[in-house]
């Protein structure tokens, strides 16, 4: 069994990890461990009643965080033309086509979300062994390959988060950094949940939000009452 830190002991000592509790008690606890050097992501993990190895239930898609991610977020967009121009004027990074294909493949990846109009997918996809792997590959599901590119950054911009079911039917995501006011945290994980609820798949069965457990980047997880969320959010 690894040797946890004295910070992660301490923190441990904060709370009952066999305790269920209510959202807000959850964000307060781990707002009072102990800070580290950098200001710590807030991370949520949701295990949902699904079997991801059913096409049909698998769940992914994208949510804009109303409080923002407290992140920059370097936006590349591969376009031509018309759709570049309006690409960068919408506050991407990076815009352009086969040059950037050319930069990737030289081993370039300076930036966290990639969007691609629909003709550019035929090019596009020539990286996507390079691209896949690190999750950053343009996907119409998300909302990442569309023709209307200046939404697209401005919503990865203002703090929009991707997400999918794991093996074990988990879904992970950064909801905000320790730092954030209390509400803020809550407001975000508040979208994450709504927008799970709108994607549940039709063929799932049972209990739908089987648990949520919320900590920071190097925090034990604070196992949060998923009955009571469930009923917040009218999740069955």
């Amino acid at each position: 069994m690894p040797t946890r830190s004295k910070k992660y002991r301490a923190a441990l000592a904060k709370f009952d990890r066999a305790k269920r509790y209510s959202l807000d008690e959850a964000i307060s606890t781990i707002k009072e461990f102990g800070g580290g050097r950098y200001d710590e992501t807030v991370e949520v993990a949701v295990n949902l009643g699904v079997n991801p190895k059913h096409a049909d239930q698998m769940v992914r898609g994208a949510v804009v965080l109303p409080g923002g991610t407290g992140k920059v977020n370097r936006v590349l967009v591969f376009a031509k033309g018309e759709k570049e121009k309006e690409a960068l004027d919408a506050g991407a990074d990076f815009a352009g086509g086969d040059e950037l294909i050319e930069k990737i493949k030289g081993g370039w990846y300076d930036f966290d979300t990639c969007i691609a109009t629909p003709n550019m997918m035929v090019s596009v996809g020539k990286i996507g062994k390079l691209l896949g792997p690190r999750g950053l590959m343009p996907n119409p599901k998300v909302g990442t390959v569309t023709f209307d590119v200046g939404t697209a950054v401005k919503a990865a911009k203002a703090g929009k988060i991707e997400f999918r079911t794991e093996k074990s039917g988990i879904v992970h995501a950064g909801v905000g950094k320790k730092s954030f006011e209390p509400k803020r945290i809550r407001d975000n994980i508040a979208a994450l949940i709504e927008t799970l609820a709108k994607l549940k798949p039709s063929t799932a069965k049972g209990t739908y939000l089987r648990g949520v457990t919320l900590a920071l980047t190097h925090s034990p997880g604070v196992r949060v009452d998923n009955v009571a969320l469930a009923a917040e959010f009218k999740l069955v």
